[in-house]
């Protein structure tokens, strides 16, 4: 296999490579299936490529309309909720590139006092720009933030001005995309194969990226070649089957949670989408793991007490990163705070193994702990764990048998807020 690499303990489970090679060979029709193309799906397997919606050509285009915002604007302003920003966000709050834009964010929440904040922050700004995502332009947060973030750059430019500062990424044919039309916003493309939260390898997630100053050549690569792996792989070698079957596994041992758990707080937004893909996904007709995150150190300092003596409800699948990539020395000092011990140390390895600490306390107490080890934190190898995950998620779905695209589950409460906000037509 790859760069990328899957190990586990079985916990109390008491499940054994030797049980998890059986499980996988009895999935290997399943794997053909969804390799061979399912008809039943068709209409929801644009990201399964990569290259339908993220080819050479594509990307090329995106980074030219980025390289057209990142010549003028100081603050970009993406707006979407969701799968619609969830990817982007990830990976810029992950790499953190510099010498473009500051990327703000809005559309992902309906607080009166965060968008004030927001439109009060973008007056410190000479030029701003902004890219609304919204599939068929029909959720409540991007639409509304969308009108008061559009009436604030014609009111700070003028509306032809305003409009070359509007891009706009929407299914086409829908209303946001007419309103592109109709007022000169510059449209892109959210492919009607592809939802939300498996949006990341189109313009939904690479545009924002490359605003930013992704690699997104890289990034897009690293999904290409995980794909290619996964493709390939026989299902006793192939990482994705091996994940869902453990997945399955501790579903049926009774347990409810899967935290994904890191020592990267880089990672922190990654775990959001990765939230997101599982819950929206899996979490259907009385099934599913309940995603959660632990954002360690911090975290063992908060609920690391529950973990290994709490409610026997979780596995852990700890997300391992081999490069050593910063380095903070631990100085000498001569006023007494009795860390002398860790004089000429350097963070990086008091991390690991305050790392190894964690896994192997947890490991020995019964809890069932996955690694994940990945290289790095960089945009091939975030591609990589992008598509690792979707493709994972596609399987774990089929193995409990949900389908993976639907949400039958959101209509209650759009029901209720529509109504009460006095939707016409609302139930």
């Amino acid at each position: 296999m790859g760069d990328i690499t899957l190990t586990f303990s079985g916990g109390r489970t008491g499940l054994t490579e030797e049980a998890l090679e059986q499980r996988l060979q009895a999935a290997a029709p399943l794997l053909a299936e969804v390799l061979a193309g399912e008809a039943q799906h068709r209409d929801n397997l644009g990201w399964f490529s990569v290259d339908e919606a993220a080819g050479p050509e594509r990307v090329d285009f995106l980074l030219e309309q980025a390289a057209r915002v990142r010549a003028d604007a100081d603050a970009f302003v993406v707006i979407g909720i969701g799968g619609s920003n969830q990817a982007a966000r990830a990976v810029v709050k992950a790499l953190r590139p510099e010498n473009g834009p500051a990327i703000l964010w809005a559309g992902n929440t309906i607080s009166a006092c965060e968008t004030a904040r927001l439109l009060k922050e973008l007056d410190g700004y000479q030029s701003v720009y902004i890219d609304c995502i919204a599939k068929n332009f029909e959720t409540l947060e991007p639409g509304i933030s969308f009108r008061v973030l559009r009436r604030y750059l014609e009111q700070r430019y003028g509306q032809a001005e305003a409009a070359k500062r509007i891009f706009a990424t929407g299914t086409p044919g829908s209303t946001l995309h007419q309103l592109c039309i109709d007022n000169g916003y510059t449209f892109l493309t959210f492919p009607e194969r592809i939802g939300g939260r498996y949006s990341v390898g189109s313009d939904v997630g690479l545009f924002p990226m490359a605003v930013a100053g992704v690699d997104v050549k890289a990034l897009v690569q690293g999904m290409r070649d995980m794909r290619e792996e996964l493709h390939a792989a026989p299902a006793g070698e192939n990482l994705a089957l091996r994940y869902a079957c453990l997945r399955k596994w501790m579903l049926e041992q009774g347990l409810s949670l899967e935290m994904l758990a890191f020592f990267e707080p880089r990672l922190d937004y990654f775990a959001k989408w990765w939230i997101q893909l599982f819950a929206e996904s899996e979490g259907k007709d009385g099934t599913g793991l309940y995603p959660v995150v632990s954002s360690n150190s911090e975290d063992l300092h908060s609920i690391g007490q529950f973990i290994q003596q709490g409610s026997p409800i979780l596995f852990e699948t700890f997300v391992t990163v081999r490069a050593r990539d910063a380095s903070v020395v631990l100085p000498a000092t001569d006023k007494k705070d009795y860390f002398d011990y860790l004089t000429g140390r350097d963070f990086w390895d008091i991390n690991d193994t305050a790392r190894q600490a964690t896994m192997r306390a947890h490991s020995e107490g019964g809890i069932p702990c996955l690694e994940l080890s990945i290289p790095a934190i960089d945009a091939h190898t975030l591609g990589e764990l992008f598509y690792f995950f979707l493709f994972s998620c596609y399987l774990s779905c089929r193995l409990v048998g949900v389908n993976p695209f639907n949400q039958p589950g959101v209509e209650s409460y759009k029901g209720y807020m529509f109504k009460n906000l006095g939707k016409p037509g609302a139930k």
